[in-house]
């Protein structure tokens, strides 16, 4: 299946002084008495294959951010170009269009996946809208793409309750790369899960990387997670970007005394695997 995408870029995706600011309002009138500052400046970029994690505790800017990226949330402020394309400039029927070159997984899968629709259903939606995919042809996809992310051909029958919480993660994957996505944005895509389920969860994102050549950008508060799966880490402290660096050097010796404060309290991936086994 061909997918259209814009023109190759020096970066996959570069994103300068991104806002996102909530108004306050208060009072039967709604008048305003100020904002939030949810993301106040955010600035880095994202190379071609790479995985860039962002991490930051609750109430850092990580979701908004995320959000703001995918546009399902429109920016105050900044830009985001992806593939050479001035995202701020989409609007209606050609952002649709251009979504084909990026997707998202979230955090919550019960949340994200339609508990009416069966899995078929629910990975084969994005075919039907943007490849014409029906009957047979529309069947073997899904049932490929369910096998790429561990699932089996029975369980294109089923429905979201019918699986398991990591199981659940898988679908939601499936479903992103659909479309077959050059970035895919994952919101935590782990933290509601099990130290083992967690594990399989990683591995599986690292194989489907090099399988689909894909760019992820790693949204997570747990930065032992980020240290086992990104190139470059992004710290995100009350909206703002406070730290970038590649991952090693990160750890190795942090800049900044909030990244600082997050090293010594969260403990390594492995060393949380280790004691699970």
């Amino acid at each position: 299946m061909a997918v259209e995408t814009a023109p190759a870029a020096a970066s996959l995706l570069e994103v300068k002084e991104l806002k996102k600011h909530f108004p306050i309002r208060s009072g039967l009138l709604s008048l305003l008495k100020g904002f939030i500052r949810a993301l106040d400046g955010g600035t880095f970029e994202l190379e071609h294959g790479k995985t860039l994690g962002i991490v930051g505790e609750s109430g850092s800017g990580k979701s908004t951010l995320a959000r703001t990226i995918a546009r399902l949330i429109d920016p105050t402020g900044g830009s985001v170009v992806l593939l050479g394309q001035p995202m701020t400039e989409l609007h209606g029927k050609k952002l649709r269009k251009f979504r084909v070159n990026f997707q998202m997984v979230f955090q919550d899968p019960i949340s994200s996946l339609n508990p009416r629709k069966l899995a078929i259903d629910i990975i084969g939606e994005p075919l039907k809208i943007h490849f014409k995919l029906h009957g047979e042809e529309l069947t073997r996809e899904v049932a490929d793409l369910m096998a790429k992310v561990g699932l089996e051909k029975p369980q294109l029958y089923r429905y979201p309750h019918e699986f398991s919480g990591g199981q659940k993660q898988r679908l939601g994957v499936a479903r992103a790369l659909a479309v077959h996505p050059k970035l895919l944005i994952l919101d935590e895509p782990t933290s509601n899960l099990d130290v083992s389920v967690q594990a399989q969860i990683l591995r599986l994102l690292t194989s489907l990387q090099k399988e689909f050549d894909l760019t992820y950008l790693f949204i997570s508060h747990d930065l032992g997670v980020v240290e086992h799966l990104s190139d470059r880490v992004v710290i995100m402290y009350l909206g703002r970007v406070v730290e970038i660096a590649p991952t090693e050097e990160l750890f190795r010796e942090p800049s900044h005394p909030y990244t600082t404060a997050l090293l010594q309290e969260v403990p390594t991936f492995e060393s949380r695997q280790a004691a699970h086994d």
